[in-house]
């Protein structure tokens, strides 16, 4: 994660319980799941609020099967 994204304070619920946490992100894509290993995100223990910075989002686009599908589509 890039240092200069640096959250001290949830945007959502202004919790200082905001922390930088490495983990895998499992989400679903048509009733399919799929798993991004190790992404670097900003998780507040206080509410659950998640915040990703610009590199996590192109990692869980790397992995995601919408994503390829868009890509598949634009270069054929």
């Amino acid at each position: 994660m890039n240092n200069k994204f640096l959250i001290k304070t949830c945007p959502t619920c202004g919790s200082d319980k905001i922390e930088l946490v490495v983990k895998d992100v499992i989400r679903k894509y048509k009733g399919q799941s799929y798993t991004v290993p190790a992404v670097g995100f900003y998780e507040c223990s206080n509410c659950g609020e998640k915040v990703y910075d610009k590199a996590a989002i192109q990692k869980i686009e790397a992995y995601s099967p919408a994503y390829h599908h868009k890509q598949a589509l634009a270069e054929a």
